[in-house]
C-alpha cells in the first residue's frame, strides 16, 4: 500500500478543490472521489462535473461512488426516525460517520490508499501529551468543523487528513483557488441539507414518511392547556415563533409528550438546563471515562462552548453538569467534549435531566 496515496472526498466546492491542490503539492498521490448520495443540491450533475473539472485541471484522477442506497438507510431514514420520535437530528453528522468515514474509508483501502481526506476545517495531529493522534479545532474558529467530526473512529485518526486545518480564514482558501484559476473559487458555500435543497424539512417529512399534520394540545409544564399545535415534528426545542399563543410573556418550546401528542412550552427561564445525560459515546482519547473531568461542551454546531463536569454513570451513559445553566439543550443533537482545542469524545442523543428551577 502506497503510504502517500490518499482518497479525497470532493463535493465540487472550493474547500475540497483547494485540498486537492495542497495534498498534491505536499507529494501525495491524490485520487478525487465524489459520493453520489442524493439528487439534491450537493449531489447533482453540476457538482460532479465541477469536481471532475478541478481534478482534470490539476492532473489527478476522479471517480464517482454511488452510495444512494446506503445514504438512504443510514442518513435519510435516521432523519425521519428521529423526528418521528420527538428528536431533532443533525444528518450531516450521520453522513460523516457512515459515508465519508465509513464507506469512503473502505473504498480507500480497496484502492490501496493509506489515507482519506476531506475539506473540513479541523486538524488531526500526533500529541506528545496523549501519545496518540488527536482531533483538534481548526485555526479558523469561525469555520471550525470539529463538532461534526466527533464520531471518527479513534483507530482511524492516524489515517485521516484535513489539509485546511491550519488556515486562518476562508478567504485564504478562495485566494489559493483564484491563483490556480479554479472556476469554483467564488462558489458559495452550501447552507442547506443536501437532500432538502429548498430547506423545507417539514414538507420533506410529510412527502417521505408517515408523518402528517396531527393536531394536539399545547400545554405548559404544569399541564395547563394554552393552545393547539399541528404536529410535533413542526417544532423544535427553543422555538418561539409560530406557536400561535397569546400569553403574558414570551413562550418557548421546552419539550414533547409523544404519548399524549402534547407540545410543552415554558418561559425563557424554562429553556435553561443545569444537567443532561448523553449516550452513544465515542471516546477519542481513552476507552472509558474513569473519573469526573472538567471539559468544554458544545451542544450545537453554532453554540458557544460551555464549561461543565462530565462523569460516566454507565457503559454508554455520561452525566453532564454545567457550571452555568445552558440553554436550548435538544434531544437528538450532539454534545461534543473538549479539553482546550482537543476533542475528547461525544454522544448522539441528549436526554434532559431537569429544568432549571429559579425563584
Amino acid at each position: 500500500m502506497n503510504n502517500k496515496k490518499v482518497l479525497l472526498g470532493m463535493s465540487g466546492g472550493v474547500d475540497s478543490s483547494v485540498s486537492a491542490l495542497l495534498l498534491k503539492e505536499q507529494g501525495y498521490e491524490v485520487i478525487g472521489i465524489t459520493l453520489q448520495l442524493f439528487a439534491g443540491s450537493c449531489c447533482n450533475l453540476e457538482t460532479n462535473l465541477d469536481a471532475k473539472n478541478v481534478c482534470k485541471l490539476i492532473g489527478i484522477p476522479h471517480i464517482t461512488y454511488d452510495l444512494r442506497k446506503e445514504f438512504k438507510c443510514n442518513v435519510i431514514d435516521d432523519f425521519i426516525n428521529e423526528y418521528s420520535n420527538g428528536r431533532t437530528p443533525n444528518p450531516c453528522i450521520e453522513c460523516n460517520k457512515y459515508m465519508k468515514f465509513g464507506a469512503m474509508f473502505e473504498k480507500a483501502k480497496e484502492l490501496g490508499c493509506n489515507y482519506i481526506a476531506t475539506g473540513h476545517y479541523a486538524k488531526i495531529e500526533y500529541s506528545e501529551k496523549y501519545k496518540q493522534y488527536v482531533l483538534k479545532k481548526s485555526n479558523t474558529i469561525l469555520k471550525d468543523q470539529s463538532y461534526v467530526l466527533y464520531n471518527i473512529p479513534r483507530k482511524m485518526l492516524a489515517n485521516v487528513l484535513f489539509p485546511l486545518g491550519n488556515f486562518n480564514s476562508k478567504e485564504e482558501i478562495r485566494e489559493i483557488a483564484r491563483k490556480h484559476n479554479l472556476k469554483v473559487a467564488n462558489k458559495p458555500d452550501s447552507e442547506d441539507i443536501c437532500f432538502i435543497p429548498d430547506g423545507n424539512y417539514k414538507k420533506f417529512l410529510e412527502e417521505n414518511s408517515d408523518l402528517k399534520p396531527k393536531k394536539g394540545k399545547i400545554v405548559n409544564k404544569n399541564g395547563e392547556i394554552l393552545g393547539e399545535h399541528n404536529g410535533l415534528y413542526n417544532y423544535t426545542i427553543g422555538q418561539r415563533k409560530g406557536l400561535g399563543i397569546s400569553y403574558k410573556e414570551p413562550l418557548f418550546v421546552i419539550g414533547f409528550n409523544q404519548e399524549r401528542n402534547e407540545l410543552i412550552v415554558g418561559t425563557n427561564k424554562d429553556t435553561y438546563k443545569k444537567e443532561m445525560l448523553v449516550n452513544n459515546l465515542n471516546w477519542l482519547l481513552f476507552d472509558n471515562l474513569k473519573e469526573k473531568l472538567k471539559v468544554g461542551v458544545k451542544t450545537r454546531y453554532s453554540a458557544k462552548e460551555s464549561k461543565a463536569t462530565i462523569e460516566q454513570v454507565d457503559s454508554d451513559l455520561v452525566k453532564v453538569v454545567f457550571d452555568e445553566p445552558s440553554q436550548r439543550i435538544t434531544p437528538g443533537q450532539s454534545a461534543v467534549f473538549y479539553i482546550d482545542d482537543v476533542v475528547i469524545g461525544r454522544r448522539k442523543n441528549i436526554c434532559l435531566v431537569n429544568f432549571l428551577e429559579q425563584n
